[in-house]
């Protein structure tokens, strides 16, 4: 037992000089009305309370880096980001936790939790549920071997949620490139953005009824997607039946499924993208096509537009000065 104590602790070290490191050769912060040292002086040891955590639960649980990720994205993409996502219904709020992006998908509620019950001892009433999405994205990024950025911060916290914007604006596994596209540009992002981002997908799982029809019927005339690497479908077939086993996982990237790399475009580029809205990055645009090639051949500039879009995507809509609050409990919100 001391001896696994003794591993955890060195692993936990080792997780957070990643972050720490990868920070001081880090891309800059975009200006704006966000700044990476908001809490310099009101809650200086905030991005190392984030960091353990994430780190503990990383360690006990290596799917959960990317399902950290998955939260910064679909919190940002619905009203801005504003930790809108982890609100509960209640009274007049329905929560986005129930929407079809999120429904049986969305998880790691309880580390962000623990993370705001941390910074609450720490600094009461200080740092936002906005802002730990945000920190927590970017350190299971680099815990995974992915690159490290400075997180603007000074984000607050909406007061409602909206499943309806939850449904509608977040890309969908089965959306066509053009629908892609224009989501993203709704949010003030382009197609550099988007090819970089998805690109997240190096880590984490995807179910079953995310790409079935692609095993069994693309179009609608019962002929598999074209697209889809022969061998790599007979190989998913035997557990996403046509019918049944709707919730089983598979690796967005059999290859390295655990480490934050540039195999994702690798696997692209032979037709073993697992969704339908990551091969189209291949097959259905030569602008996007390219992309895919240059992040496929080197990683480097995949690792320095991630981080630059990734600064992006979490400078949408932030809730700043006297708008929104700082929620006690990310889960619901104030009751002054």
């Amino acid at each position: 037992m001391a001896g696994e104590a003794a591993m955890r602790r060195g692993l936990m070290a080792a997780a957070l000089a990643a972050v720490f490191f990868s920070l001081s050769s880090a891309i800059p912060a975009a200006s704006g009305q966000l700044d990476p040292h908001f809490y310099d002086h009101s809650c200086p040891q905030a991005q190392q309370i984030v960091a353990s955590i994430v780190g503990k639960a990383h360690y006990k649980d290596p799917r959960m880096a990317a399902s950290l990720l998955r939260l910064h994205f679909h919190d940002c993409f619905v009203k801005g980001c504003d930790a809108s996502l982890l609100l509960d219904s209640s009274g007049s709020i329905v929560s986005e936790k129930r929407s079809n992006p999120n429904r049986d998908s969305a998880r790691g509620f309880e580390v962000i939790d623990e993370i705001k019950a941390a910074l609450e001892a720490a600094c009461p009433g200080t740092v936002s549920c906005a802002d730990i999405l945000a920190l927590a994205a970017r350190d299971s990024t680099v815990m995974t071997g992915g690159p490290g950025w400075m997180v603007p911060l000074g984000r607050r916290d909406s007061r409602g949620a909206s499943v309806q914007g939850s449904n509608n604006d977040i890309p969908a596994p089965n959306n066509t490139l053009p629908t892609i596209i224009t989501k993203f540009k709704l949010q003030g992002l382009d197609i550099v953005d988007l090819v970089a981002l998805l690109g997240s997908h190096t880590i984490g799982d995807s179910r079953c009824t995310s790409f079935r029809q692609r095993l069994y019927n693309q179009t609608g005339n019962g002929v598999p997607d074209r697209t889809l690497d022969v061998s790599y479908a007979a190989a998913l077939r035997p557990r996403c039946p046509r019918s049944g086993g709707d919730q089983n996982l598979f690796f967005l990237d059999p290859v390295t499924p655990f480490k934050f790399d540039n195999q994702y475009y690798k696997n692209l580029l032979v037709y073993r993208g697992l969704l339908s809205s990551d091969e189209v990055l291949l097959t259905d645009s030569p602008a996007t096509a390219e992309l895919v090639k240059l992040y496929a051949a080197n990683q480097d500039i995949f690792f320095q537009h991630f981080a630059q879009s990734m600064v992006k995507m979490g400078n949408i809509s932030p809730l700043t000065g006297g708008n929104g609050e700082i929620r006690k409990h990310c889960r619901r919100v104030n009751h002054n």
